[in-house]
């Protein structure tokens, strides 16, 4: 997965933030489309497994209320993997990534811009890692994000420390449309 560097603690470090983005799962179904879903499966599985009881095959009502709950535990694990997230930070002095993993463990690493590498294939495949490297280490973010999502965020974050380096456009020519998947931060 990652050699880089573990450091602990937040990433404020008191100077401007100059690229920040939040980087977190696709999820399709809404809470309210959960609960419809759940409800359908429900009800079909009520109404077959009452057929069954009245023909005299009563177990069946209970295998088909087993399933329900499988169903119900699979979307539970599946939303609580939501949770996960990984925040990028860029700094004059840094860049930051924080990654939440879904039991709430905390990880950070901090890279100086000057030495640092973003690298993905152009084009992605789907499963290209995005890479940060600095000094022989590196790390992979954004696995859960699409091919195109990755690539954008590298576009994104390249362009960023290309201006933070001076070898990029001026800052008042420069306008990166946030990456599309890419929650925008407030």
């Amino acid at each position: 997965m990652s050699d880089a560097q573990v450091e602990p603690g937040p990433s404020g470090t008191g100077t401007p933030v100059l690229f920040e983005a939040l980087l977190t799962p696709h999820r399709s179904l809404s809470p309210r489309g959960f609960l419809l879903l759940m409800s359908a499966i429900a009800g079909v599985a009520f109404v077959a497994g009452t057929a069954f009881f009245l023909m005299g095959a009563w177990p069946v009502f209970g295998f088909l209320g087993l399933e329900v709950l499988l169903v119900y535990g699979a979307f539970r694990i599946n939303y609580r993997r939501a949770g996960a997230f990984e925040r990028l930070e860029l700094t004059s002095e840094r860049l930051t990534v924080r990654r939440v993993g879904p039991d709430g463990a905390e990880r950070t690493w901090r890279f100086q811009p000057y030495w640092l590498r973003v690298e993905i294939a152009d084009p992605p495949e789907p499963d290209s890692p995005l890479r940060l490297r600095s000094h022989g280490r590196s790390l992979a973010i954004g696995s859960f994000l699409s091919a195109q999502e990755r690539l954008d965020l590298a576009r994104a974050l390249r362009h960023e420390l290309d201006r933070l380096h001076g070898t990029g456009p001026p800052a008042a020519a420069s306008a990166v449309a946030a990456p599309q998947g890419l929650a925008p931060e407030t």
